[in-house]
């Protein structure tokens, strides 16, 4: 099917609405579990009146799970035949992970919303070693891929493509053993979707 103007024009606006959407929910859900769970994540144990922002949080990552796929998919129909099936392999596989690894630290974390006594480390050890050691650096390889072809399509500037590259190195060397970090891969997604946003309005 020969793609239109119009499919041309709407594909990189549903990228970018898509992705701010997603980087909202991913942010807000990383929030909200860091107020219920702060200081050692891993370890600590969730105080009972803040349970509610660990329920809420496990509500939202299904829909920013969604929401990332769309951007996915929206970002690979705009490249088209152009794409490099290289980085697009990377592409797709890293991005699947991400959203498989974030889906499995949510289930991991639900186990606090039901604790023995004594409490039991082991759903929310598990949960953050998923979502930080390799979650984050699936988005780190994710975020190389983005920049990388972007970038050899001329999709996006080199101050754009670089600033994707340093994100995709926090994310890869940090893991978790720099708290909060976790939150720039949101950060890029947002900057990556308004300048989508942007471009496609011109």
């Amino acid at each position: 099917m020969q793609t239109t103007t119009t499919d041309r024009m709407e594909t990189p606006r549903a990228a970018g609405a898509a992705g701010v959407v997603f980087a909202l929910l991913l942010a807000a859900a990383i929030v909200l579990m860091r107020y219920a769970v702060p200081g050692d994540a891993a370890h600590a144990a969730v105080d009972p009146g803040r349970r509610w922002a660990v329920r809420t949080a496990l509500e939202i990552v299904p829909f920013a799970g969604i929401f990332f796929l769309w951007f996915m998919g929206a970002l690979r129909a705009h490249t088209g035949d152009a794409e490099d099936r290289f980085f697009a392999t990377v592409f797709l596989g890293s991005g699947f992970l991400f959203t498989a690894s974030v889906f499995v630290a949510a289930a991991a974390a639900g186990t606090v919303l039901q604790e023995t006594s004594p409490p039991s480390d082991f759903g929310r050890s598990f949960a953050y070693t998923v979502l930080t050691t390799y979650g984050m650096r699936m988005a780190a390889v994710f975020v190389f891929a983005t920049s990388t072809i972007g970038r050899r399509l001329g999709v996006f500037p080199r101050p754009l493509a670089l600033l994707g590259y340093v994100v995709g190195l926090v994310l890869i060397l940090t893991g978790s053993g720099v708290p909060w970090s976790e939150l720039v891969f949101p950060a890029w997604a947002l900057v990556i979707s308004l300048y989508i946003l942007r471009a496609g309005g011109r």
